[in-house]
C-alpha cells in the first residue's frame, strides 16, 4: 500500500507556491559552482556538500543560506541554476510554480536587479514543460529601505513575469510592520504579496502580516496553531497559508513531524497549500511531503487532491487560467485514485 501512496504521489500533477530558487539548486548543480569559484573547504566533497544541510535551528539554517549563495556571483551562475531547477520541477510532474528570489542578497557581488531577472528568465525558458513565475523577496534583514529600491528595480522587469514580492529572511529580528509603506507601494503597482510569518516568531508576526501589511497570503504561518482567535480568522477570511511542513521539521520551527499542525489547519478549513520551501537545503520533495502528510497524518488520497487543488486556487493566476489548470490537472491519468 504504501509502494502505491508513493507512485501515485511522485506521479501527481503538482503545484509550488512556496519555494526559493536559491534553495531548490540541485546538488550537483550546486557542486559544479562550488568547483567553478575554486572550492570550499566545508564541502571537499558531494558527500561533504549534503552534510552542509543539517541545521541545529533556524539561525544556522540562515548562516548556510548565506554561505552558499556566495557561489552565485555572474548572471550566467542564476541562468544556469534556472534551467536546472525547472529541469528538476518539471521531472516530478510540477506544472506550475510561484517561485521566490532574492535580489538583495547579490548587491555584494555587483549584480543588479533587472539583469539578474533576466538571467532568471533565460534559464527557465530552456525548460517549456513547467510554467514558473517569480516572486522576488525583498529580504527583511536588509530593511525596508533596500525593499523600496528592489520593488521599483522590480517594477522595471515585471514583464519578464514578475507577479509578486514577499519577505523572507530573520523573522524573529524584523517585525512584518516594517515593510508596511513598501507594501502599500507593491499592491498599488498591481503585484501580489506574501509574507513569511508565524515561521520562528509567533502569532503576533501573523496579525501584523494580516493587518499591517494586507497580504494575500502567508508563508509558513504554523505559529498560528497558538492562537485560536487567529485560526478562526484565516478560516473566516479565507486568508491562504503556504505550508512547509518538512521545512518546519528541519529549521526547528515545529518540534517534530507529528507535532506538526497542519491537519488542525486543514480540518479548520482554512486554505492551505503544501510546499517544500528549500528542498535542495531540506532533501525533500512534494511527492515526499504528499507521502508522508497520507501516512502520518491520515489524509487521504481525495484530501491530497483537495491539497493540490487549493495550490491551484490560491495561486496569482488569473481565474480562467486557474480554471484551465485544475480541468488539465483532473484530466491528467495520474490524477485518478489507485
Amino acid at each position: 500500500m504504501q509502494i502505491e501512496q508513493a507512485t501515485w504521489c511522485e506521479q501527481l500533477p503538482k503545484v509550488e507556491l512556496h519555494v526559493h530558487l536559491e534553495g531548490a539548486i540541485p546538488h550537483d548543480a550546486l557542486w559544479e559552482l562550488i568547483q567553478k569559484y575554486g572550492g570550499d573547504p566545508a564541502a571537499s566533497s558531494k558527500e561533504a556538500l549534503i552534510r552542509q544541510f543539517t541545521y541545529t535551528d533556524f539561525a544556522h539554517f540562515i548562516r548556510t543560506w548565506v554561505w552558499k549563495n556566495a557561489f552565485l556571483r555572474e548572471y550566467d551562475d542564476f541562468t544556469f541554476i534556472a534551467a536546472a531547477v525547472a529541469r528538476d520541477f518539471a521531472a516530478q510532474q510540477i506544472r506550475y510554480a510561484e517561485m521566490f528570489y532574492s535580489p538583495p542578497d547579490f548587491v555584494r557581488h555587483g549584480l543588479e536587479t533587472q539583469r539578474l531577472t533576466e538571467a532568471i528568465r533565460r534559464g527557465f525558458a530552456l525548460v517549456p514543460a513547467i510554467e514558473i513565475a517569480l516572486v522576488a523577496d525583498l529580504v527583511r534583514d536588509y530593511g525596508a529601505e533596500r525593499g523600496a529600491r528592489t520593488l521599483a528595480e522590480v517594477a522595471e522587469v515585471r514583464s519578464l513575469g514578475v507577479i509578486g514580492v514577499g519577505i523572507g529572511g530573520s523573522e524573529q529580528k524584523v517585525a512584518p510592520e516594517v515593510f508596511a509603506e513598501v507594501f502599500a507601494s507593491a499592491q498599488a503597482m498591481g503585484l501580489r504579496t506574501s509574507a513569511h510569518a508565524g515561521e520562528v516568531s509567533g502569532a503576533q508576526s501573523i496579525w501584523g502580516a494580516i493587518h499591517s501589511l494586507h497580504v494575500d497570503r502567508i508563508g509558513h504561518g504554523v505559529r498560528a496553531a497558538e492562537d485560536v482567535q487567529l485560526l478562526d480568522y484565516l478560516a473566516q477570511q479565507q486568508i491562504a497559508v503556504e505550508m512547509c511542513p518538512l521545512s518546519n521539521v528541519c529549521t526547528g520551527a515545529v518540534g517534530s513531524y507529528a507535532q506538526h499542525p497542519i491537519r488542525q489547519f486543514f480540518e479548520r478549513g482554512i486554505p492551505i497549500s503544501v510546499n517544500t520551501d528549500d528542498p535542495a537545503m531540506f532533501g525533500n520533495s512534494l511527492a515526499e511531503e504528499y507521502r508522508l502528510l497520507m501516512q502520518q497524518h491520515g489524509f487521504s488520497y481525495a484530501e491530497i487532491q483537495q491539497l493540490v487543488l487549493n495550490g491551484i486556487r490560491t495561486s496569482w493566476l488569473q481565474p480562467a487560467q486557474q480554471q484551465q489548470l485544475i480541468a488539465a490537472f483532473m484530466r491528467d491519468p495520474a490524477w485518478q485514485v489507485p
